[in-house]
């Protein structure tokens, strides 16, 4: 039941904030926080909230990222992101394989082991390891590209903006630290959790 004390939002600012997410500008996907002000006005609370509701219908929702690698000036960009789970099957349709979703998995996992930042070469001999040498320059680099992971000018990696907008890190940690995996990082990630897991 809607809360009486919100204003309903005008359906014509719903669809002007729905075709600013939905419809790409420049290289990243979404819309800044500035950006919707300006549109939306005194009615962008309620409006994205009206518009979480539509996308949730379509199983998205709505998610703000305030990484430093997709804010350009500080503040929030907000996505259209999946709000279940992918198939592995629907997974390959969205372009990726199911062993390049390992690779991405295992870095994910070594950044967030290493506290946050990891030199490039440590990346590429985790994901060698399991998907060869031939593959994983081409593999880091996509992940780069794709905005998964960012690299600095000094060649460590970090979590990328993306990743942010659509990884759930505390499951996947979870995931991870469930399996019976001898990897080095998984191992890593045990003591990671401890120290995280008085965040709430």
């Amino acid at each position: 039941m809607a809360d009486p004390a919100v204003a309903p939002a005008p359906p014509e600012k719903v669809r002007r904030a729905l075709h600013l997410l939905l419809f790409r500008r420049g290289r990243r996907p979404g819309v800044r926080d500035w950006e919707l002000r300006n549109r939306l006005g005194r009615d962008m609370d309620a409006v994205l909230t009206r518009v979480d509701q539509v996308l949730g219908d379509l199983d998205l929702t709505l998610k703000p990222v305030t990484d430093p690698g997709v804010v350009e000036e500080g503040g929030v960009r907000y996505l259209a992101v999946l709000k279940g789970t992918l198939e592995p099957a629907e997974a390959r349709l969205a372009g990726w394989r199911i062993d390049s979703l390992a690779g991405l998995a295992a870095c994910l996992a070594l950044v967030l082991a290493k506290q946050g930042r990891v030199p490039r070469e440590d990346l590429e001999d985790l994901v060698a390891e399991k998907l060869g040498r031939w593959r994983t320059e081409t593999l880091v680099d996509a992940f780069v590209r794709s905005g998964y992971l960012f690299e600095d000018e000094s060649g460590l990696i970090a979590l990328g903006w993306r990743t942010y907008a659509e990884v759930d890190l505390k499951e996947l940690i979870a995931r991870l630290l469930s399996t019976k995996a001898e990897d080095g990082a998984v191992a890593e990630l045990d003591e990671l959790t401890d120290k995280t897991s008085g965040d709430g």
